[in-house]
């Protein structure tokens, strides 16, 4: 029967891939690719041979209906991303809202997200948590974070490198500087690291050690 699979790729590591996974990816029919350069690496070291197609944020309202209407027809997809889980701060929701609501089968496989191994590595309260993924930019930046302060469980967020100075000076503003953070960054690869401490701390750390490449901060909820 024909579905759309949502298939999580390694975050750095490429043994992180499951097994399940690379058969999935050799038996579809498409996968749909967020770049299909960073993909097209994935796939030859795997030799995965099924043809790619590019579905990402600034053509997915386009190509929804159409894919739907492909795996009605008898067409098996498979969705990932550049890395992680599809549709966790990447393409992949609308096009599951679409399946979903036409009656077409969805199979998430299980596998890498960064947002786990920063929470349950931070140390901090696990069994009650919020994720944020990446804070607004601009609008509705200030709003949210002053909501959040009185959050009393953990929040994970994701940032990119450039703007972790800025959000970690807002949390010591809105959260207060001895409110607990935990930076995990470039999970699973060469360089992994996690730096924990205040607010405070952890921004005086990166400050003087500008960081590189992805990041997930958790933080402590108010106590």
């Amino acid at each position: 029967m024909a579905k759309l699979y949502l298939v999580p790729t390694p975050i750095g590591n490429l043994e992180d891939i499951t097994l399940r996974a690379i058969r999935v990816l050799k038996e579809v029919d498409i996968i749909l690719a967020e770049d299909a350069r960073t993909s097209g690496k994935l796939l030859k070291h795997f030799e995965i041979n099924t043809p790619m197609q590019s579905h990402h944020m600034h053509n997915e309202h386009r190509t929804v209906e159409n894919i739907v209407r492909r795996i009605k027809n008898g067409e098996t997809f498979a969705l990932i991303s550049d890395a992680g889980t599809p549709a966790i701060s990447d393409p992949g929701f609308l096009l599951t809202r679409e399946c979903v609501k036409e009656g077409v089968e969805v199979d998430c496989l299980p596998g890498a997200t960064a947002f786990v191994p920063a929470l349950v590595n931070s140390g901090f309260p696990n069994d009650k948590f919020i994720f944020e993924g990446f804070l607004p930019p601009k609008k509705g930046r200030q709003t949210r974070l002053k909501n959040l302060a009185e959050e009393t469980r953990t929040i994970i967020f994701y940032e990119s490198p450039h703007k972790l100075i800025k959000t970690l000076t807002h949390f010591a503003e809105y959260f207060g500087e001895d409110r607990l953070v935990s930076v995990s960054r470039e999970i699973t690869k060469l360089h992994e690291e996690t730096i924990r401490g205040t607010a405070k701390e952890v921004l005086e750390y990166y400050t003087n050690k500008p960081p590189k490449g992805e990041i997930v901060i958790v933080v402590s909820g108010k106590a």
